[in-house]
């Protein structure tokens, strides 16, 4: 039985598009759990954090990786929030396994986009149950929002570029198609986005194309994000840096492996 049973029609427009915005799935109990875990994170940063903004940017736009088990508050959120039964449902699987955790904060009066990207061609895993869920502990208007390229999940992998100086760090340069010039012609694309309040979410596949705008100098935009793997998801160690990376990894599972590792806990069933 599930925690927060799905609409057939929810779970059919993840399939479709790639993503879908679930409104109020967090108590105000639980944003604040991770809202105290987003400012220990940011007063303690990990050593795989970064900064994704220009130093002339007059905001900032700060990342940090894989702090699950640093933070006391994420691990709560993690496992005993209902996330886990909402993205086994829009996996379509029995079973979530958590692949990693993900801290994006954009400060007032940051300039910097997110640029367009597909997140799967920048990690170490393949197949095709998987789902992201990302969800703001402040309002988020409609032009700072993640938005997405419905149906882009269901075409081919695309070159992995770094945000900041566009350059090919993971896939040799020619190897993957380039992206199309989404903002060219916004018209030509379904673009989808929901401006969010806290205690709203949306879950997105790898594949799916998104994006998203700085932000104004009135509010933050902090946001957390977890990646989910279902049942078909593989180990796929590559010659590269991936982001985030899995230090040694690759010793302990071949290609090819299930991702049973204590890195990666099955949240849902709940043990």
């Amino acid at each position: 039985m599930y925690e927060f049973p799905l609409s057939p029609a929810t779970v059919e427009a993840f399939q479709r598009d790639g993503a879908v915005c679930i409104r109020q799935l967090f108590t105000l109990d639980e944003v604040a759990l991770l809202e105290r875990g987003i400012e220990r994170n940011l007063a303690a940063p990990s050593e795989r954090a970064k900064v994704a903004s220009s130093p002339d940017d007059p905001g900032w736009f700060f990342e940090d990786f894989c702090n699950w088990r640093q933070f006391e508050e994420y691990h709560r959120f993690i496992v005993d929030s209902r996330v886990g039964s909402v993205a086994a449902q829009l996996m379509q699987c029995e079973r979530a396994r958590l692949y990693h955790d993900h801290l994006l904060v954009k400060e007032p009066n940051t300039r910097q986009r997110t640029p367009w990207h597909q997140d799967q061609p920048y990690y170490n895993v393949e197949g095709w149950q998987n789902c992201s869920m990302w969800m703001p502990v402040d309002p988020v208007a409609r032009e700072s929002t993640l938005e997405f390229v419905a149906g882009s999940h269901l075409g081919p992998w695309l070159m992995p570029r770094t945000f900041l100086d566009n350059q090919a760090r993971w896939f040799p340069e020619g190897s993957l198609a380039d992206l199309p010039d989404i903002e060219a012609d916004r018209s030509r694309w379904n673009i989808l986005g929901w401006a969010l309040e806290p205690g709203d979410a949306v879950f997105f596949h790898m594949l799916t194309l998104h994006a998203a705008g700085g932000v104004g100098g009135q509010r933050r935009r902090r946001a957390f994000s977890l990646r989910f793997l279902g049942e078909d998801m593989r180990h796929a160690p590559r010659p590269w840096n991936t982001s985030p990376e899995f230090p040694g990894l690759a010793e302990q599972l071949p290609a090819g492996a299930p991702l049973t590792h204590p890195l990666f806990p099955v949240i849902w069933p709940r043990n």
